[in-house]
């Protein structure tokens, strides 16, 4: 018996001993977390599914993961196809599933820490059709039979100075409390990690690659705060820096703090915030009121000190990627090259550039068809040369105290193919679709999506991915509210407006199962931008400035594809990066970026 044969064969003892015919595992924390520390992997522990996001239902007799199209080939090679049934999403909810594979009058646990609401909700009306119930448990079964379960990161939170916020924390507190004012409540849940991280001007080393603690916290409208974290993360700097308007209690402390709030209003994220908040708040009599996380909008729209500084950390940034791609230039056609050694050298030369903290996501190094699982993360089993006359992709990014890059270059290591300069330049036409746009005010992203895919749309291609996500001012790589992604996708945010100081990817792509992948990506700064007409607009108008500064492969340019618009921004785009990039670079470095920049 295999360990993943091993460990749902236990969970399924456990569930019989817990009187249950089935249970529900998410990918998430108590925060409703994207990226979550190791004690709360309990997907990769019972699958051995490693992708960041994913779902799992075990009854019986049977047992189905859930997974979006990023993932589609990576579950395959990393779940056992005899054990676990493969779903996709959203075209197979966990709900619709349930409703044919869960046995009539059957009670089907969950953790009512790891769900929202919303989805609690919707999967009990779905049991009831076939006269099932929804249990919430009081212990998850996994941590029952996860015998060497890691305990919650003991890290220290850090200060994040105001000379980077831009804002002080007491500053963000106040605007908080204004608004709580406006909606007639006493005081805001704030469960999201980042939030808490935004609103106090500290960050942390809980969750691997993002810098934020586990935490909770309460702002009154008083611009007074409750902050709920183990004390023996906080130091004497972080308590001063706190100061008198925030009070610190252990994270434990939380759920009795809820059970205190009997009579009073409190606002609560529906989308941030887990069933077990809104169950807490209203078996004590408070009255609760939906509403977005108030940090949300302000962390997304970066201040002007947050702007100058992700344009700084971007330009280090691009120096060090322009590095890597130099010598990869050099040393893949020597041979006895492979990902993993390609990954550790571009995280020698990021450490080199500067005051890095840490990455801000594992590495994506992928050679040849490796190159074409979209979150694929390499391993010692996994690991490919990078061979002759193949493609190699690499995204990657830096966590920096100015701010977080996320970047994605595609490279020809020999001579590709026709095939392959076809599907890389119709990749690059969308992004240039995409950074050259205008739109008015209050256009969505999922508007602006289809700017990107055309090209591959007109050759029969596409990708499974969304176009773009937001990106944190030393935070999550992944922010929102705002994506760019279809109507109906597996990530919500195509139907927030954009606004002006929104950072946001650009990352259109394309893969051939079995041979490459192909992706191209920036980060973009939404800014006001100017009729191109030259007369006045009767609507206002806005646009991208791009952030990232790398070279893009020549090699895979197929410029007879490229209009004469499209080939001008290249060469604008390439005039940039040698501008910024190329002061930073030396010898032999700078005279392969110049030759890389010059005009097509």
């Amino acid at each position: 018996m295999s360990t993943y044969e091993a460990r749902l064969s236990a969970l399924r003892e456990q569930l019989k001993a817990d009187r249950l015919d089935g249970f529900v595992v998410p990918l998430t924390d108590e925060h409703m977390s994207e990226y979550v520390g190791s004690y709360a992997q309990r997907l990769a522990w019972l699958t051995g599914f490693k992708g960041s996001a994913g779902s799992a239902v075990v009854l019986p007799e049977e047992a189905a993961i859930f997974v979006d199209g990023r993932y589609t080939l990576q579950v395959r090679d990393q779940v056992d196809g005899n054990h676990w049934s493969y779903q996709s999403v959203p075209e197979t909810s966990i709900a619709d599933w349930l409703k044919v594979h869960a046995p009539d009058g059957g009670r089907i646990g969950y953790d009512p820490w790891l769900h929202t609401k919303d989805w609690v909700e919707k999967a009990r009306e779905a049991l009831a059709e076939k006269g099932a119930e929804l249990v919430a448990v009081r212990r998850n079964p996994i941590d029952a039979v996860w015998a060497d379960q890691p305990e919650p990161s003991k890290a220290r939170l850090i200060v994040h100075p105001d000379e980077y916020a831009g804002r002080s924390s007491a500053a963000k507190r106040q605007e908080m409390a204004d608004w709580l004012k406006e909606q007639k409540a006493d005081a805001a849940v704030l469960a999201a990690l980042d939030s808490i991280a935004w609103t106090f001007n500290v960050r942390g080393q809980d969750v691997e690659h993002t810098p934020v603690a586990l935490s909770f916290a309460l702002v009154h409208d008083d611009g007074t705060a409750d902050l709920f974290v183990a004390s023996e993360k906080i130091g004497d700097d972080v308590r001063q820096h706190l100061g008198n308007g925030v009070r610190v209690h252990e994270r434990s402390a939380f759920a009795p703090a809820l059970a205190a709030l009997a009579g009073k209003t409190i606002a609560v994220d529906p989308e941030h915030s887990v069933a077990a908040i809104f169950e807490a708040l209203e078996k004590a009599g408070a009255h609760v009121v939906a509403r977005r996380d108030p940090s949300i909008l302000p962390k997304a729209i970066k201040n002007g000190v947050e702007i100058s500084g992700h344009r700084a950390a971007q330009a280090r940034d691009g120096a060090a990627l322009s590095r890597f791609l130099h010598w990869l230039s050099v040393e893949a056609p020597k041979g006895g090259l492979d990902e993993i050694k390609a990954a550790e050298k571009l995280h020698d030369f990021r450490r080199a550039c500067g005051d890095l903290r840490d990455l801000s996501f594992d590495t994506i190094s992928g050679a040849g068809p490796n190159g074409a699982i979209v979150h694929y993360k390499v391993t010692e089993e996994t690991n490919r040369p990078i061979e002759m006359d193949s493609l190699y992709l690499v995204d990657s990014g830096g966590q920096y105290p100015d701010g977080t890059t996320d970047v994605t270059r595609t490279v020809a290591i020999g001579t590709p193919t026709a095939e392959m300069r076809d599907r890389f330049t119709r990749v690059l036409q969308g992004h240039i679709a995409v950074a050259r746009a205008l739109f008015p005010e209050g256009t969505r992203g999922s508007q602006l999506d289809s700017f990107a895919r055309q090209f591959l749309w007109r050759a029969g291609l596409d990708y499974a991915h969304g176009t773009g996500h937001g990106v944190g001012s030393f935070l999550a790589v992944h922010e929102g509210p705002q994506r760019i992604s279809p109507v109906g996708s597996a990530q919500a945010g195509g139907n927030e407006p954009l606004k002006a100081g929104m950072i946001i990817s650009n990352e259109p792509g394309y893969y051939k199962t079995g041979g490459y992948g192909i992706r191209v990506e920036n980060l973009v700064l939404t800014v006001e931008a100017a009729p191109e007409s030259g007369f006045a607009g009767e609507k206002k108008l806005l646009g991208f400035e791009t952030l990232t500064f790398a070279p893009i492969d020549r090699k895979l340019i197929e410029t007879g594809l490229l209009s004469p618009a499209e080939r001008q921004w290249v060469d604008e785009y390439h005039a940039q990066v040698l501008r910024i990039v190329g002061p930073q670079l030396e010898g032999d470095a700078k005279a392969w970026l110049e030759a890389g920049c010059a005009p097509l």
